[in-house]
């Protein structure tokens, strides 16, 4: 499955089913251009387990602010819509991998 990207009016509708990784993000933020092929391969590897989405901070601030993040990349996993673990900060592979399997 594709990574997504979504705003403040389409966030709450792409993360409310199954196991969703919501990537907090800004394209001024190095830490963030360094994730993002690491999401990539996430992607690839565990794609039919999980959906990722990216939210641009800088564009969708409401949404950002509702689920407090004060720091980028902050990565959020939702189970059906409810926030089950967050990560601030960047994450090898593997780590993220281990995150996701915990709520699989």
């Amino acid at each position: 499955m594709a990574i997504s990207h979504v705003t403040d009016q389409t966030f709450s509708t792409e993360t409310n089913d199954g196991l969703v990784l919501a990537d907090f993000w800004a394209p001024w933020c190095g830490p963030c251009k360094m994730i993002a092929p690491v999401l990539e391969e996430l992607d690839a590897d565990m794609g039919d387990k999980v959906k990722i989405v990216k939210l641009d901070v800088d564009e969708n601030q409401e949404t950002a602010s509702k689920f407090g993040v004060m720091s980028i990349p902050t990565l959020v996993v939702f189970k059906n819509g409810e926030v089950v673990d967050k990560v601030v900060g960047f994450q090898p592979k593997e780590a993220l991998e281990e995150l996701l399997n915990k709520h699989a």
